[in-house]
This record gives structure tokens, sequence and C-alpha cells, in this order.
């Protein structure tokens, strides 16, 4: 019998009615495979995985392939986002035996779960032969196959360890990962390497952070062109917002029609970063639509946000999404058919399949003309209603934490910077003299001082690059941030310990992994900044001081799994940064952030030993160290401590809007009552003669409290000398 009707996950339940006789991931699965002297089957894959979806319709769909697979295996079958401890190990085994992984992911394994075979997608023709071929091989050849498995299990044992320790991540490091991304720079179309091209948003972050601190114009170019190629290609969704997983080309053009939230949710942050750097009027503009993206169309009812939406309609691939010329002048007519063409690029011949063509944004409607910005509007919104009456994916609607709390770090952060940006613009300041520290007998409050922060002042005018905002405004991502956060908070966190999914507003069983920690507790810290409730800070905590019991490996790392966990045939630990971060480096991020909220220097530390282990691939390899990285300018920056005190909301305003839009690497920016002893950078802060005061600390070392936003301003930039 098939035995997935009761799962969770909506992959799970796609296969549910297959002849295969599915199990879920469970000790009860491998116990009947032991019983029965049978090979495992352990088929890995995701909801919106186009050839998930091909190998299921063409093998496990079909009966006679089945029944093969019924009476020669126990099925297992994995949502790997589920189950990122289970893929991760699976998937290791597959690189080692192959040389190379992806989705599905076909593993065949001993009864106690050792794996001897893998690929990922089979025909029918070969998946049938192979079946035949492992039958034989587990009956004939089980000794050969048993000593394969063993090799197999050390070799990822093997692949998961680091090596020597490094040092301390320098500057000198730093620098040598922004000159390794510099030497796999598209300089045609942006982004990395070749097709298919991938959004890299942890490096971007890295290279934002890297300008910020150290001034090198070329970091903040390879962004900027790489953040406008995609904007205005394929991967784009150019009507509704949103980015697909990836191009199948180097010009970003087609891409695999798939969203994924935490895709969404680090462009986000990185659209919404370029825009505070520069006042890039298309980065706040994709900033705002992505924002919209992910609340709209991600949104739950229980208040958390959807794992993706698929790449299929109806089993056809961007069905959805492309448009041929003849229907676009059939919705527009013939003037406006023809601008639609010329505006997004659709050709008679087609960018995609069957003469139709993904939509790209050919000119430039951000800096364009008024008159071609109201029109490029009033066609988008047009082909937006007519698109949302056709056939639309399919939406895999789990909430898994982990993605969740990288949409609630990148939500928050987004409110705040288009609160400042849009609410109480940045002063120009001045160079004003002023000097270290803030001695009890110094200079008034006003004198600005110097931390030593960075190079030439970064202040972009924000006033001459607003544009109309197209998404969603900051009050309303502020409360899709809190609202998902009360999700994870009262749903995923049971008996103290953090489950990584729920559906419906139902828990699942899957324990969190350690990226799930990390994201969340991140997530909570920058909650705390905007909203000022304590309660966000206190979780965060909670959370960090699990992962550094039950996470730990005694050596300055981190494994990917608890302690007390389901062990699986090898403990999961992979440090480097991919499509999402890896649970070490975003455990560093938040370890780093609460340090810097609560001036707890243990978390610091612990940040520091572990991203010190990673140091070889930030210096040489940053494509795969991304947010180390961008951790590691973070420490190399401070990071700073800003802490804003007032009477009112309003009164604060200027100081904290300024302290946003001018923040360093890393910074922390915490505003309220003075003297909250609940709030630890603001305790025994004081105002100076009855106004706002700002606080700017680094590491304990503070310059002069200050009153008026000229002079916070010029402290953040470093503009005084001291």
């Amino acid at each position: 019998m098939n035995r997935l009707a009761d799962a969770t996950s909506p992959y799970l339940l796609q296969h549910a009615d297959n002849p295969v006789e599915w199990w879920p991931w469970s000790a009860e699965a491998f116990e009947e495979a032991r019983r029965r002297d049978v090979p495992v089957m352990i088929s890995v894959g995701y909801a919106a995985c186009h050839w998930c979806h091909v190998m299921a319709h063409e093998s496990f769909e079909d009966p006679a392939i089945a029944d093969e697979i019924n009476r020669k295996f126990v099925a297992i079958k994995v949502d790997r986002e589920e189950r990122p401890d289970v893929d991760a190990v699976y998937m290791t085994a597959t690189q080692a035996l192959t040389g190379q992984g992806g989705w599905p992911m076909t593993v065949f394994a001993t009864p106690t779960g050792e794996p001897f075979f893998a690929g990922t997608y089979y025909p029918p023709p070969v998946f049938t032969r192979l079946l035949d071929a492992i039958d034989t091989a587990w009956r004939d050849q089980r000794d050969a196959v048993v000593k394969q498995s063993t090799q197999v299990v050390t070799a990822i044992t093997a692949a998961q360890h680091l090596g020597a320790e490094g040092g301390l991540v320098g500057a000198e490091a730093l620098a040598a990962g922004a000159a390794s991304l510099e030497a796999e720079f598209d300089e045609v179309y942006g982004g990395f390497g070749g097709a298919p091209k991938f959004p890299p948003h942890l490096v971007m972050l890295f290279l934002l952070r890297h300008f910020q601190r150290t001034g090198d114009v070329r970091s903040l170019e390879m962004v900027r062109a790489t953040a406008e190629q995609m904007a205005r290609g394929g991967i784009y969704d150019q009507l509704a917002g949103g980015f697909a997983r990836y191009a199948v080309d180097e010009t970003w053009t087609v891409p695999h029609f798939e969203k994924m939230l935490y895709d969404n949710a680090l462009l986000l942050r990185v659209y919404t970063e370029l825009w505070r750097l520069t006042g890039d009027a298309l980065a706040a503009r994709v900033a705002a639509e992505t924002a919209g993206f992910i609340i709209t169309r991600l949104g739950t009812a229980a208040g958390g946000f959807a794992a993706s939406l698929d790449a299929d309609t109806g089993g056809v691939e961007g069905a959805t999404y492309v448009w041929a010329p003849t229907e676009l002048h059939e919705v527009l007519g013939d003037a406006g058919g023809d601008f639609a063409v010329d505006l997004f690029g659709v050709t008679d011949t087609g960018t995609f399949e069957h003469g139709a063509s993904v939509l790209r944004l050919v000119r430039d409607v951000d800096d364009g003309s008024a008159e071609l910005a109201a029109r490029w509007r009033a066609t988008r919104e047009t082909l937006r209603d007519v698109r949302d009456l056709r056939a639309q994916p399919d939406r895999d609607d789990k909430v898994l934490a982990e993605w969740n709390g990288l949409a609630i770090t990148a939500l928050a952060h987004y409110a705040s910077v288009a609160d400042a940006l849009h609410g109480g613009l940045v002063s120009r300041g001045t160079n004003g003299a002023g000097s270290h520290g803030a001695g009890p007998n110094g200079a008034g409050p006003n004198s600005a001082g110097t931390n030593g922060a960075g190079p030439a002042p970064v202040r972009p005018d924000h006033r001459a690059s607003r544009g109309e905002q197209t998404g969603v405004s900051a009050q309303v991502a502020r409360d899709a941030a809190v609202r998902a956060g009360e999700l994870l908070l009262g749903t995923h966190i049971v008996d103290g310990r953090l489950r990584r999914v729920s559906r419906d507003g139902t828990v699942g069983v899957p324990a969190g992994v350690l990226a799930d920690y990390a994201c969340v507790a991140q997530g909570f810290a920058t909650l705390y900044q905007a909203t000022g409730d304590v309660r966000w800070l206190d979780a965060a905590r909670d959370l960090l001081d699990t992962a550094l019991d039950q996470f730990t490996d005694g050596s300055g790392g981190f494994h990917d799994t608890a302690a007390d966990a389901e062990v699986l045939v090898a403990r999961p630990a992979d440090p480097t940064d991919g499509a999402t971060p890896s649970g070490s480096s975003a455990l560093c991020e938040a370890l780093v952030t609460f340090t810097a909220l609560t001036g707890e220097t243990r978390y610091r530390e612990a940040a520091a030993t572990a991203l010190a282990r990673i140091e070889p691939i930030i210096s040489s390899r940053a494509r795969f160290a991304g947010l180390a990285a961008a951790v590691g300018e973070a420490l190399a920056d401070g990071p700073l401590e800003v802490a804003v005190v007032g009477a009112t909301e309003s009164e604060r305003a200027p100081l904290v809007h300024t302290a946003i839009a001018l923040a360093t690497p890393g910074a922390v920016i915490v505003a309220g009552q003075p003297d909250d002893p609940g709030a630890p950078l603001l305790a025994h802060r004081r105002m100076y003669d009855g106004a706002a005061t700002a606080y700017v600390c680094r590491g304990f070392v503070c310059d002069r409290p200050v009153t008026v936003p000229d002079a916070l301003a010029d402290q953040l930039t470093g503009a005084s000398t001291g």
C-alpha cells in the first residue's frame, strides 16, 4: 500500500496516488527492508521540481514499473525541503558516486541506509534496466554491494572535513574573495560564470558590504550590473514581480519558471541594500515589487509564507507566463500591442518554445520619461489582469522555518529602509570636527566623533531617485514580517525546540536543522530592531543558546543536525553557501547580530571561530561563501551599534531614519525610551537637553551622543577626521 496519504508535504501528497507503494522516511520503512531482505530505493525531490514531475509521470505512475519497484525494493519518498538533512547526506553520496547531483535524486541503499548506487533522472527504459541490475547485484553480489556502501559512507564523512583551522577572517582574505569574484564576473550580462545562471544573492550582499567598508567601486559595479540585468531579464516576472529560480541561458532571458521563497527573500534584501546605498530607482522598484510578490503570492492564511510556486502549469513548463505577439495585440489592440512587443522584447520567432516569448524589460522605465513610465504601468496592469485569468501554477504551501526566517529578515529590513528613505530623507551633513570616545567632560552632544569607519562617506541623494513605488508599503511589509514571526514563535517552537515545517497552521514532525535555528534567530533579531518589542530578542537568545548547545562539533564548527536528532549514516556538516546560506554561515550572522544588540561577547566569539575555519574558501572561492564573507565584512567593520532614545517615536524618527539610511555593514539600530532596562542598547542612555539623542558605538567604544541628524550622519560615514 502507498503510505503517503497522511503526509503534510505537498510533494509527498503528489505521489499519494502512485501505484508505487511509497513509504515516508521512517524507521519502519528500513525495518520493512530488513524484514524482506531487499534494498531501499530513496527518491528525493520537491514540489516545484520540473524533472521530478516528469519522472513521476513516466515511471512512478506506470503500473508495470511500479510493480517492479514494489517487488524488488522498499521505496521511500523524501521532500528535500522538509528533510534537508536526509537530502544533504544522500546528495553527497550521489556526487561521490557520479561526480554530479540534482533532483530528482534516486539512491539505492542497504536496509540500514548505506548508499551503494545513485543518480538523478532516468527515462523509463533506462530506469527499468537499472532496477533489474540493482536487484541482481543485491542477490548475486551482496559482498561487493556492501563493500561499496561502506566506501561511500567513508567518502561522505571525509567530504565534510574542512581540514586545519584557518586564521581570523581579515581584510586581506575579504579583498582576495572580492578579487576571486571579479575573475569570474560576466562583463556582458552580469552574474558569475556561464549558463545556467542562478541569482548570486549572497555574493551580491558580500560585495555591497565590501564596497561600503572599503570604497571598492568595482565591487559595487558588479552588483549594479548583475542586479539590472536580472531585473530586466526574463528571470524576473515583469508583470507581477518575483524572481524565478534560475535562467537556463547566460543572458537571464529564459528562466526555469519555479519561484522559490528563499530566492525572493534574499534578493529582496540585496535590492533593498542597493537602493539604500545608491538611491537607484530600479532597485527601489524591484525591492518593493519583490516584497509585494512574497506577501501576496506566497502569503498563507496561517501567517507564514509558502515554499514555492511550481514551474509547470497543467504539466506544461512556463505556460502561465509566456506570450506570443498575436496574444499581446489581441489584448491591447494594434498600437498597444506594438508598444508591448517593443517594450518587453517579444519576437515573432519567440525566445522560449512554440513561438512564445518570456517578457523582458527592454526600455528604461525607471529613469525614462514620465509618459513612458505611465504607459508601461498601464500596459503591465492590463496584461497582469489577463494573465491572472489563465491557469496558474500549483503552490507548495508548506511553511519552512528556515525560509520564513529569511523572509522575515528581508521584509523587516525593507520596511525600515522604506520608512527611512521615504519618511525622513537623509541630510547631506557637514564635515564637522570631533574627537574619539565620549569622556565625561567632553564637548557637547553634537560634536561629531569617529570610530575610524571606512573610506569616503557614502551618502546617496534619495530625493533624486525615489520613483513611484509599485509594491507594498513599509507598514504592510512590517506587519507581514510580524505575522510570520508569530507563526514561528507560536506554532513551530514545541517544548522549547524548533520544528522545521508546518502546513495550514499545523506543525509537522521534522526537527529543525541548524539553518532553521539560525535563520529564524536572525529574523527575530531583525524584528526586534524593526518593532522595539523585546520578546523577539528573548526568542532569538533561546534559539541561539539551543544552537550552541546542540549543533557544535567540538572543534569550533557546527553540524547541520542536532546532537539528539535522528542518526543518519553520516552527520551532515556543510559550511559552504549555495542557493541558500549554509547553517553555519547563517548562525554566524545571527550570533554577530545578537552580540551587537546585547553586548554579550560569547556569541561573537563563537561566530569568529567558526568563520575562521572557512577563511580559505572565502579568500579563494567566495562564490561558495557569500554570506560567510558578508559576516566577515560586518566583523571587520565592528559592527556598529546605534541606540536612539527619545520621548516619542516621531521625535526619534529623524535620527532613526538617518541611522538606517547610512548604516555600515552589519550595524544594528535600536530605538526606544531613555534608559530602558529591558533593551540592552538603551540601558543607561539618556536624552540631552530634552531632545532625542543617538549613541554610536563599536565594541564598547562610543562616540559622543548627538541630537541632530547631520552630526549622526558624520559619525556613521566617518566624515569627521577627529
